[in-house]
């Protein structure tokens, strides 16, 4: 019954974003480029598409090859406003979850937030002496600056031509706007799939030939420790986690937040509560971040636990150097050495 209503607010939701649209298209809201390559991560949809992971494979594609990258996002729940760059005092307050795993993840790379993504490159430019190339990290929806290149992100399982404008569904933008992007990613593919079903799934998007079209899929880190764990997300789909883990340990259970979720002093006795009948306590790298701020750790170790991270990356299900090949060229044929 609350889909039926959620229906003509999706109507209202999508007139808006399209209004939106159309007075950038006729210039009737500023765009700007900048004059340093910019390569967007972005998605349809809210949450749960893999951006992190792909941003991370994107730095070290990049920094193997030479390019000094930077990440720019927009700090998502942070306590500050503006361009604040990461740094040794970082904290998930000055600069959010998601830039936090990755300023951990990558202490040399530059990473900073800035909700005005064309003041934040600029920025950057004015403090990072060598910058090749710019990452910007969940940008889609932001006309205000013209990305070098676009990657748009779309989950195996729930495609964005399958999906609905909010609130009936989980797109934040219109499906038209993914012909904007040069490159399309499918992420969280399963380690079974085969050729025929890529070509389902390239025969449905039916996308331009200036589009390439990747698969991807998650590759968890192994996992050594005995028992039986507590599987702690605050992420938009905490399923794809909780299925690996079961392959290992079967008894895994989930305890599952929002996305982006701010642990309480209450939320951390519930989470105590609950591992007392687990061996030890798993979340992810995200998670992390803010947990590390709570009485979580402590209390876990007073009862002789441990809170593990588990990390993930990005592995290729078509071959990876196609999409290497188009990151390196539009890179290298913009930027000025």
């Amino acid at each position: 019954m609350l889909r039926i209503f959620s229906i003509p607010l999706s109507w209202l939701y999508t007139i808006g974003v399209a209004v939106r649209h159309a007075m950038f298209d006729q210039h009737l809201l500023p765009s700007f480029s900048v004059d340093v390559p910019t390569i967007c991560v972005g998605n349809l949809a809210v949450g749960g598409t893999g951006k992190t992971p792909m941003t991370g494979y994107l730095l070290r594609l990049l920094t193997e090859h030479g390019y000094h990258p930077a990440v720019l996002s927009r700090g998502y729940k942070r306590a500050t406003r503006g361009f604040v760059m990461a740094d040794s005092a970082s904290t998930v307050e000055t600069i959010g979850d998601e830039a936090m795993q990755m300023h951990r993840a990558f202490p040399e790379v530059p990473i900073a937030v800035c909700e005005n993504r064309v003041r934040g490159v600029k920025q950057l430019k004015r403090q990072v002496k060598e910058l090749d190339v710019v990452i910007l990290d969940d940008a889609m929806q932001h006309r205000a600056i013209r990305c070098g290149l676009t990657i748009l992100l779309t989950p195996y399982d729930h495609l964005y031509i399958d999906d609905h404008m909010l609130p009936w569904g989980t797109l934040r933008d219109l499906p038209s706007r993914a012909l904007k992007a040069d490159a399309v990613v499918v992420t969280k593919c399963p380690d079974s799939i085969r050729p025929i079903d890529m070509r389902v799934v390239d025969n449905r998007l039916h996308l331009p030939t200036y589009q390439s079209l990747h698969f991807t899929g998650i590759r968890y880190a192994p996992m050594e420790q005995e028992g039986t764990p507590l599987v702690l997300c605050g992420i938009a789909q905490p399923q794809y986690m909780l299925d690996y883990v079961r392959t290992l340990y079967p008894k895994a259970e989930l305890f599952a937040f929002p996305d982006h979720h701010h642990y309480t002093p209450g939320d951390i006795d519930l989470i105590l509560e609950r591992s007392r009948h687990f061996d030890f306590v798993l979340t992810t790298e995200k998670d992390i971040q803010r947990l590390r701020t709570t009485s979580l750790v402590e209390r876990l170790q007073a009862q002789g636990k441990r809170l593990i991270a588990l990390p993930i990356t990005v592995k290729f299900c078509t071959p990876k150097e196609n999409f290497d090949r188009q990151i390196l060229n539009y890179v290298h044929e913009n930027t000025r050495r």
